[in-house]
């Protein structure tokens, strides 16, 4: 318990390099996402702009790097970052492997919500004079803005699981801090700490992302 109480400033700096990860990660593989998703959802047979060939292009990259697990995603990357720049270990370096990592969940996330959007509310759109890209880039998102939150809610908490492993590779956050501190060291109280934390983000994170859903719904 002394151990855990004298690095309580790393605790908190690790903490914050967590959600520093999270939330550019959560930005950068979501706007990457969300397009690819919109533009699975409009290539498919029987959409707004159907195209065959672009469509199954999408879907086998999608297909192929989605399934991948993250901890072997994480040594894949390292090459591919240090042609950007970055080094293959450190917060940015873990932005830029979860951010790769989730772009693909996203746009299968994204696709699926959108296509629960009844067809019925695209003929009457198209029917109204809207064009097909105005009603891909406003109507459709809008329409599916409640569980596009709860798929983007189930992402962040993903997220936050990808930054713990992260830790392994010196990626910094909470997962390294109890690998470094806690693990290694056979204290518990320091691992138990960092778990704690990441529980509470994310039943936080769920709580947000469950109440603004309700709230949309409710319109």
């Amino acid at each position: 318990m002394d151990r855990l109480i004298d690095l309580l400033p790393e605790l908190w700096a690790a903490t914050a390099e967590t959600l520093y990860v999270v939330t550019f990660a959560l930005i950068i593989g979501g706007a990457i996402g969300l397009l690819l998703g919109l533009a699975l959802y409009a290539t498919r047979a029987g959409s707004l702009f159907p195209n065959r060939a672009v469509f199954a292009v999408l879907n086998v990259v999608v297909n192929f790097f989605r399934p991948i697990p993250f901890v072997i995603l994480i040594g894949a990357t390292q090459p591919l970052a240090r042609a950007f720049g970055i080094r293959g270990i450190g917060p940015e370096f873990a932005v830029f492997a979860i951010s790769i990592a989730s772009l693909f969940a996203i746009s299968r996330i994204v696709e699926q919500n959108l296509l629960t959007v009844k067809p019925g509310v695209i003929e009457a759109a198209r029917a109204a004079g809207a064009s097909r890209s105005r009603i891909l880039f406003r109507l459709v998102p809008r329409e599916a803005l409640a569980p596009l939150i709860l798929g983007y809610t189930f992402i962040v908490v993903a997220l936050v699981d990808m930054t713990a492993i992260a830790g392994a590779v010196a990626a910094g956050g909470l997962g390294e801090f109890a690998i470094v501190f806690g693990f290694r060291q056979s204290n518990e109280w320091v691992t138990w700490a960092a778990v704690l934390i990441i529980v509470v983000v994310v039943q936080a994170v769920q709580f947000l992302g469950n109440g603004l859903a309700r709230r949309i719904l409710r319109r």
